[in-house]
């Protein structure tokens, strides 16, 4: 399977990654309890060995835990072979998350990650959700000192509004911005892709299957752990389950079709959506990872993407993402820079 991943650029700086990334989340953090490191660490070697550079984590996740976690796997010359991609800004106290954008936690965010990750410098930045007290200027002009000072290559946003994102670039080039795009969760095409593709910015798409529903159907949500965190989703709750459940039919169908499985088909339809598009699903087993790599090349037609969109409209999806336990990009508006009053 060598070689099976082409590489793309990412946004119009520079980086390069390949076609399809690996979220890290989940080895780690709120989809049940942690996983066996050396089990993460041989599907982490696996992955960069059978193409897939991109590698995606957060401090939040664990929290910390899991970029030690990335540190120790890119010891021995792998760190050399990927593009690293880290975020700070959201903190977990007790489940309520806090979000921080201020020059100083910024940059003592980095310096620990760096720390953490055992490494020199992180190829993508993201600030991970926007703090809607700073300025979002003022955040990026912190960002922008840690470029120049070779601690980051390239800037992320993620979670954030088009009006942010133009905000962020006119400081500094953002390089990529991070948001959910599958099959049940198409709200950024309206304005925030467009924006995205006028600046020339990358977009990474995070939950590309669902967080796991397009790979495993509603027979996902009886099966998961009680401390996983899919457990308060509105999605997964039971009334609107059974309506989801036709969304995942449906795919089901044309995936049988095709001969590939559903989470293929799912995970195909994201990397149909442009050469500027990279998914990054995540997953803690060799086997799964392996049935990702092989959605790059389930090739469809424009009918079949025309139906998929069909049957995955506003109406197909009942629950929103996340509920109110954690912000989206409705939430990322920050105060005009001319309010700014540093402390």
């Amino acid at each position: 399977m060598a070689g099976a991943v082409k590489r793309i650029k990412l946004g119009s700086q520079g980086l390069e990654v390949s076609a399809q990334g690996l979220g890290c989340m989940g080895m780690s953090a709120f989809y049940g309890p942690p996983k066996p490191e050396s089990d993460m660490i041989a599907l982490i070697h696996h992955a960069i060995d059978n193409g897939i550079t991109f590698l995606d984590t957060s401090d939040v996740y664990g929290p910390h835990t899991n970029e030690t976690l990335l540190g120790k796997a890119l010891k021995g010359g792998y760190r050399e072979r990927v593009e690293l991609a880290t975020k700070f800004g959201i903190i977990n106290e007790d489940g309520q998350f806090l979000y921080r954008g201020d020059p100083a936690y910024v940059r003592a965010a980095c310096e620990a990650s760096l720390k953490r990750l055992d490494v020199d410098y992180i190829d993508l930045y993201y600030q991970h959700r926007i703090d809607t007290k700073v300025p979002i200027e003022i955040t990026i002009g912190e960002l922008k000192k840690l470029v120049e000072e070779g601690k980051i290559k390239y800037i992320g946003l993620s979670e954030a509004s088009a009006s942010t994102i133009r905000r962020a670039h006119a400081v500094h080039p953002i390089t990529a911005v991070q948001l959910e795009w599958s099959l049940w969760t198409r709200d950024a095409e309206a304005e925030i892709v467009p924006t995205c593709r006028e600046l020339g910015i990358g977009i990474v798409a995070y939950s590309p299957l669902g967080r796991g529903f397009f790979s495993s159907g509603p027979e996902l949500a009886e099966n998961l752990s009680k401390d996983d965190y899919r457990q308060s989703l509105p999605r997964f709750q039971a009334e609107n389950l059974e309506h989801n459940k036709k969304l995942f039919e449906r795919v089901n169908e044309i995936a049988a079709k095709k001969g590939c499985t559903p989470s293929q088909l799912a995970l195909a339809w994201v990397h149909h959506q442009g050469d500027d598009v990279c998914p990054i699903p995540g997953t803690t087993k060799i086997e799964n990872l392996n049935q990702n790599i092989k959605a790059l090349s389930v090739k469809l037609t424009s009918e079949e993407i025309a139906e998929l969109e069909s049957i995955a409209s506003a109406d197909a999806v009942k629950g929103d993402r996340y509920g109110g336990t954690i912000s989206t990009h409705e939430e990322s508006e920050t105060p005009p820079l001319s309010s700014w009053k540093p402390s």
